[in-house]
């Protein structure tokens, strides 16, 4: 029998609703930062354009937004009375839980339903499509200093992993077996 590992259990905390003006422009941000990342990745912008004027609903207890795939393959803010193709509902309302999901390399738990062509492309950018930060930054920086500073980013990050996996592993050894 298959034993599910779960995440320690973090206290949860409400957190503020921003103002409605504040919430869009931090959507647009994240709309700029994903076409970003998209349009480095042509394969990625040509499997969105195959499903141009399609809406995807993200919600999660802290955030929802509506994106529309643009005939460019890109994302766009739909518009928040439209009606999505897509729902993706995040189940874990607990933004530190989630965290820790995605650090461990793990999807959070979610809820879907719609559009199973568009839910399956969705599926395949999430796990074919990844931000080149260190090439980005080397832009800024230069190529060294870039690299020197994803080192020392992925240093925190392994260190972060070891700090969490022991806690999951021993909840998993504390659990009784079936």
């Amino acid at each position: 029998m298959q034993t599910m590992s779960t995440a320690p259990a973090f206290p949860s905390f409400p957190i503020p609703k921003p103002p409605d003006w504040l919430l869009r422009e931090m959507q647009q941000r994240v709309v700029l930062l994903l076409n970003h990342v998209l349009q480095q990745e042509p394969e990625a912008v040509a499997r969105l354009k195959r499903q141009k004027g399609q809406i995807a609903g993200i919600e999660s207890a802290w955030i929802a937004m509506k994106l529309i795939v643009t005939p460019a393959g890109l994302l766009d803010l739909a518009e928040p009375d439209a009606e999505a193709d897509l729902s993706l509902k995040v189940i874990d309302t607990n933004p530190l839980s989630i965290l820790q999901t995605l650090m461990s390399g793990e999807k959070p738990r979610m809820e879907v339903s719609g559009d199973v062509i568009l839910a399956a492309e969705v599926n395949w950018l999430v796990d074919h499509v990844r931000w080149d930060v260190e090439e980005d930054l080397s832009r800024i920086v230069g190529d060294v200093p870039a690299h020197t500073l994803m080192k020392a980013v992925r240093g925190l990050g392994d260190t972060l992993k070891a700090f969490i996996a022991p806690k999951a592993n021993n909840q998993q050894e504390e659990s009784p077996a079936p």
